[in-house]
């Protein structure tokens, strides 16, 4: 028997994965038309949320106002004035466990994710691995709101609606009718996640022949790495550090495919449909990050050449002599996937 009404949904952190709680929300809600939800975030995320209907956001400053012990208890007593009925921690890590236990204290329904910490270790082990698809995290989003007795079915998920460009943002990304807008997002947070930025190249030179590359990134180095990238080739556009992340979505969600890392962006563009190619190098989409039904368009690198990965989870580390991974994957193997979809 379905009793709660609002539930507090918590994940703080870390970009992708918070964007990944959208469409497993955004169907909670469509599955479950009376209920009332509260994310609670970084502010910067919000724009993530914007569209989704009976769905609010609290901002979560883990930096001053909410930090440590007091400042979780802080939080905790602004978000009881809420109303809340049932709590979904979908981060579980101390801030969070910390977070839901007050509420349970206060005779709150909790429910938390199990994050398969022992299947992924057997996964990425050097030795006696474990080599099969684990549960998505999309999926294990969706176990916790079942814990607390809302059934949810990922199979008829919906996704967010594609955005109007405003008028700066057409100026911006040199804007034409019917003209085909290709997303790339080379860089990611970790060494063994990021695909060489020379093979990179090769698949910008082809394919801005006969479509329009739009660059993505953050952080000073990526933009300036990928403004001199787009100042080298034709029809090549750097986005990165143009706009905000909720102009950046608007323009995402125009695009007619994106090539990205193991990493957010590569979420992003999928919350919208638009088909997601991602590289894999260190880390692997069975351990279950691949983009929001997106796992057919994942490249991984060859396992026949590097029978050891995926080495990490997280693409932060990297054993002797698979350094290179990511060479493994040709330039051309990614273009004509992206030239296939396009079709």
């Amino acid at each position: 028997m379905q009793t709660s009404k609002h539930i507090l949904v918590i994940r703080m952190s870390a970009m992708g994965d918070v964007a990944m709680t959208v469409p497993v929300l955004k169907t909670l809600l469509k599955q479950n038309p009376t209920l009332k939800i509260t994310v609670a975030s970084k502010e910067f995320l919000k724009p993530l949320f914007n569209d989704i209907e009976n769905l609010f956001f609290y901002e979560v400053d883990t930096t001053k106002k909410h930090k440590g012990f007091w400042g979780i208890f802080k939080l905790y007593t602004e978000l009881k004035k809420l109303n809340i009925d049932a709590v979904a921690d979908l981060h579980n890590v101390l801030r969070s466990k910390l977070l839901r236990t007050l509420f349970k204290i206060s005779g709150i329904p909790v429910s938390f994710i199990n994050k398969g910490r022992s299947e992924k270790k057997k996964l990425t082990s050097l030795t006696n691995k474990i080599f099969q698809p684990l549960k998505t995290t999309h999926q294990r989003y969706a176990e916790v709101f079942c814990e607390l007795g809302f059934t949810t079915s990922l199979k008829n998920a919906s996704f967010k609606k594609k955005e109007v460009l405003s008028n700066p943002l057409k100026l911006l990304t040199h804007y034409k009718a019917n003209q085909t807008f290709i997303g790339i997002a080379p860089f990611a947070a970790h060494e063994g996640k990021k695909y060489p930025l020379e093979f990179m190249e090769e698949v910008i030179v082809e394919l801005a022949k006969t479509h329009k590359i739009l660059l993505f990134g953050g952080g000073q180095s990526e933009i300036e790495a990928l403004t001199r990238l787009s100042k080298k080739h034709n029809n090549t556009l750097c986005i990165a550090g143009q706009v905000q992340l909720k102009d950046e979505l608007t323009i995402i969600s125009n695009l007619s495919a994106m090539i990205s890392m193991d990493s957010g962006n590569g979420h992003f563009s999928a919350l919208y449909g638009v088909p997601t190619i991602t590289i894999w190098g260190a880390t692997h989409p069975y351990a279950g990050f691949a983009p929001f039904k997106q796992q057919n368009n994942c490249i991984c690198a060859d396992r026949n050449q590097f029978p050891l990965l995926p080495t990490s989870i997280y693409g932060n580390k990297t054993i002797p002599g698979y350094e290179k991974v990511m060479y493994s994957i040709p330039p051309k193997t990614i273009i004509d996937k992206v030239l296939a979809i396009l079709k």
